[in-house]
C-alpha cells in the first residue's frame, strides 16, 4: 500500500505577511485586492471569518472586510520560504512533487517511515517547518493515494495533521460533498445534481454510462474511479515549466499603442530574466491580451529557432502586438514563452506565425510577484506590489531602520518601523521623495539548510 503525503502551508502569503508584521499578527490581512480591478491572492484566517476568500474582487472583499490590512505581494519573501519547506520535505524524500510555492506532494515510500509511526514523524515534520521558516505552519495529510491524502489535508485545516488507515479510506469520503473532489467545479456539480447525485457515497451507485453521457467519457469515468479512492497516479519528482510568462492588469483600460509596447519591452527584460535563470531556451512567444468585456485574445508565433536574447523575445511580442486592436481598450496584457529546450538554436528558415496559441500557463510566481526593470507611469491593479511604495512593501530609514509601507499617496510615504523580531512599532510619515527613505529586499530568514532528524 503506497502511502502519499500531502502539504500544504495555511494561507501562506498572509501567514508570511503576520509572520514579518508583528503589528498584523491575529489581524485581519489580505494579499491582493488592492486596485480597482484587484484580486485577492490569499486572506488570513481572521479575514476569512468575515467571508473573504482567494479569488474573490478586491472591491468585494473590502466591502466584507473594510478594516483588513490589503497588502501587495512580496514574491521574494514567499519564494525564501517555499524553498526551506521543499527542501525539508526533500530530506524525507527524494519524491516530491511541489505543486505550487506552499504546496507538494511526497511519496514516503523511500522514507523508511513505517505505518506505526507515522504520526510521531508527521508531528516532527510540522514541528520542523515551523522551526525553520520562523513560525509558519502547515496542514498535512497522508494517505495511499494523492487523491486521498489531499483530501486529509484539506480535512486537518488549519494546522493539523489527518492519517487515513487503508481500512478507513471509503468511509472517510463516502460523505463528502462532489465538490470535494478535484476537478469538481460548480458546472459538474450541477449536472451531477441534475442526475439525483449529492455525495460520493451516491457517486458509487451511479451508472458509469450514465456518468459518461453527463460528463464525457474521461470525466465520467474518472470519477466513477476516485468514488472508490483508485488514483495511481504517481509523485513527479522533476516537473519542468512549460510555459514563462508575466501579465499585468491595469487600474484604467489603455489604447495608447506606444505605451503597451514599451510595457511589453519590459515584461519582456523579465520573460528572458527568469528563462535564462531556468537554464531553457524557448521557440514560442506568446501574447495576451483581455478588452474591457473580458474577451481575451491569445496570438503566438514561432521564433524558428531557440532563444533567451531578451530582445528577440521583446520583438516577437510587439510584432504580435501590433497585429491586435487596441482600440477597444486594454484591461490586461502579457507576455510568455514556450516550447523548451535546454540548448539554442539558429533560426532555419525565419519567421513562422503559428495558427493557433497553446495553452497559457501562468505559475504561482509568476502572479504574485515579480521585479520591476523599469517604472513605468501605468496604475496597475493586482496582488503585485510595484513601484517600491506599495502597502505591504519593505522599506529602510536611515535614521529609523526597517519597516514596511503602511500606505503612500499625495507625495507621501507612512511606514510602520518594525520587524520580525522586534515586536509592534511606531508609525511616521515621511515625502514620496525623502532620500533618507528607500525600498529594500525582505529580511532574510535565519535558517541554513542542514538535516535535522526526529528527537533532536
Amino acid at each position: 500500500m503506497r502511502r502519499i503525503l500531502h502539504l500544504d502551508l495555511d494561507a501562506f502569503y498572509a501567514a508570511v505577511e503576520q509572520r514579518d508584521k508583528p503589528s498584523l499578527r491575529g489581524k485581519a490581512v489580505v494579499v491582493g485586492g488592492s486596485g480597482p480591478r484587484g484580486v485577492v491572492a490569499t486572506a488570513s484566517y481572521e479575514a476569512r471569518k468575515f467571508g473573504v476568500r482567494s479569488a474573490m474582487s478586491g472591491a468585494e472583499a473590502k466591502r466584507r472586510a473594510r478594516h483588513a490590512a490589503f497588502l501587495g505581494g512580496r514574491f521574494p519573501a514567499y519564494r525564501a520560504s517555499s524553498l526551506i519547506v521543499m527542501d525539508l520535505l526533500r530530506e524525507v524524500s527524494p519524491r516530491v512533487e511541489p505543486l505550487s510555492l506552499d504546496e507538494a506532494f511526497v511519496d514516503l515510500e523511500p522514507s523508511g517511515w513505517a505505518d506505526d509511526e507515522l504520526a510521531e514523524r508527521v508531528d516532527w515534520l510540522r514541528a520542523e517547518l515551523e522551526r525553520r521558516t520562523e513560525g509558519l505552519t502547515a496542514s498535512v495529510g497522508v494517505g495511499s493515494s494523492k487523491f486521498l491524502a489531499k483530501l486529509a489535508s484539506e480535512a486537518a485545516k488549519p494546522n493539523g495533521a489527518r492519517i487515513i488507515h487503508p481500512d478507513d479510506e471509503l468511509d472517510f469520503i463516502a460523505p463528502m460533498a462532489l465538490r470535494a473532489i478535484p476537478g469538481v467545479g460548480p458546472a459538474t456539480e450541477q449536472r451531477l445534481v441534475g442526475i439525483g447525485l449529492h455525495t460520493v457515497e451516491e457517486l458509487r451507485s451511479a451508472d458509469q454510462r450514465e456518468l459518461v453521457r453527463e460528463l464525457g467519457r474521461a470525466a465520467g469515468e474518472g470519477l466513477a474511479q476516485l468514488a472508490w479512492a483508485r488514483d495511481d497516479r504517481a509523485v513527479v519528482a522533476e516537473r519542468d515549466p512549460k510555459s514563462i510568462s508575466t501579465e499585468d492588469t491595469f487600474a484604467v483600460d489603455l489604447t495608447d499603442r506606444a505605451q503597451l509596447e514599451q510595457i511589453m519591452r519590459r515584461d519582456a527584460v523579465d520573460v528572458a530574466r527568469r528563462l535564462t535563470k531556468a537554464g531553457f531556451f524557448a521557440r514560442t512567444v506568446t501574447i495576451k491580451v483581455r478588452y474591457a468585456d473580458f474577451t481575451t485574445r491569445t496570438v503566438a508565433r514561432s521564433l524558428g529557432g531557440a532563444t533567451d536574447d531578451v530582445d528577440e523575445i521583446g520583438s516577437a511580442g510587439i510584432s504580435l502586438l501590433s497585429d491586435v486592436d487596441v482600440s477597444p481598450g486594454v484591461r490586461l496584457l502579457g507576455i510568455g514563452v514556450s516550447n523548451f529546450v535546454t540548448a539554442a538554436q539558429e533560426r532555419l528558415f525565419g519567421d513562422e506565425s503559428l495558427p493557433s496559441s497553446p495553452e497559457w500557463s501562468a505559475r504561482n510566481e509568476q502572479t504574485v510577484s515579480r521585479d520591476a526593470t523599469a517604472e513605468l507611469d501605468v496604475p496597475l491593479s493586482g496582488v503585485r506590489g510595484r513601484g517600491g511604495y506599495y502597502p505591504g512593501a519593505d522599506v529602510e530609514h536611515d535614521d529609523h531602520g526597517r519597516g514596511w509601507v503602511w500606505g503612500s499617496g499625495l507625495g507621501r510615504v507612512t511606514v510602520r518601523f518594525e520587524t520580525r523580531h522586534s515586536g509592534p512599532g511606531r508609525i511616521a510619515t515621511f515625502a514620496v521623495d525623502d532620500p533618507a527613505l528607500r525600498p529594500v529586499e525582505p529580511e532574510p530568514l535565519a535558517f541554513t539548510p542542514r538535516r535535522a532528524e526526529p528527537g533532536e
